[in-house]
């Protein structure tokens, strides 16, 4: 037999093609990892005793209380209010900062002051940040708002910009030959391109700032996280069973409509 004609088992060639490289971080993450475990204070004593206290919880949230309804209710729709009030301020406001971020359409200035506002945007969690807003205007779903409205912000805005670099070319240039202005030609050129990605970004950050707003309220942002630490702190684990699932089930249904809305638009 030929050696042309022997068969080849295919094989797929490996992520790092250098064996030495390959092994090595290997071998780094390895050794990082027994460091790790190695130097964090982990108190094994307090852990097992808290098994047992874990379990009293669980079994104190079995049955589920849905006896207060009402409370239930005004807290989510609270949540709804600053989910929705702050996507749409943070998506509008994320529009003009996308500009200004985008290198191919935006002057140098202008394009390192969008990504330094972007940047900040992204660079603190969402709790922190609410603890800063709870600090500075007090405890309530007015924190939440200016809460998810920055973080609406850096997260549209980046991406946004991203799409607005990656645009054709072509229709910028053919705007512009037909003479048109720097407005006109993010109306008719730019806008019409990045349409589509910023109404799916809009329905996803909108899925999101819903679940942030039950953890930010945890912190005194207002929503249902604020109704969820209390009945916490009152030792009423049934009540707050009863919060958690109606706020999976909440998080369900968006991501259902949400789904839905993308399948229509497109």
């Amino acid at each position: 037999m030929n050696r042309s004609d022997t068969p080849h088992t295919w094989r797929k060639p490996p992520f790092i093609a250098n064996p030495l490289l390959r092994y090595g971080i290997l071998a780094v993450t390895a050794t990082y990892l027994v460091w790790a475990f190695a130097t964090l204070p982990f108190n094994w004593q307090r852990i097992a005793e808290g098994l047992p206290r874990s379990a009293r919880i669980f079994g104190g949230g079995f049955p589920p209380d849905f006896s207060r309804a009402d409370l239930l209710l005004t807290g989510f729709v609270e949540s709804l209010q600053i989910a929705i009030l702050a996507t749409l301020l943070g998506v509008a406001l994320s529009i003009p900062f996308a500009i200004m971020a985008a290198r191919n359409i935006a002057p140098l200035p202008v394009y390192l002051l969008g990504r330094a506002v972007i940047i900040v945007s992204r660079s603190f969690h969402p709790v922190i940040v609410a603890i800063l807003f709870v600090a500075a205007v007090g405890f309530g779903p007015l924190a939440g708002i200016l809460t998810l409205t920055l973080y609406s912000i850096g997260f549209v805005g980046k991406l946004l910009a991203e799409e607005i670099e990656e645009i054709d070319w072509g229709q910028v240039e053919a705007i512009r030959a037909a003479g048109a202005g720097y407005l006109a030609t993010l109306i008719y050129a730019v806008f019409p391109q990045i349409l589509p990605r910023q109404v799916g970004l809009s329905m996803y950050q909108l899925d999101s700032n819903l679940r942030a707003s039950a953890v930010v309220g945890i912190v005194g942002a207002g929503g249902i996280g604020s109704t969820l630490m209390n009945a916490f702190g009152r030792y009423d684990y049934d009540f707050a069973f009863a919060i958690l699932l109606v706020i999976i089930a909440v998080i369900l249904v968006s991501e259902g409509i949400s789904g839905w809305v993308r399948k229509r638009l497109w």
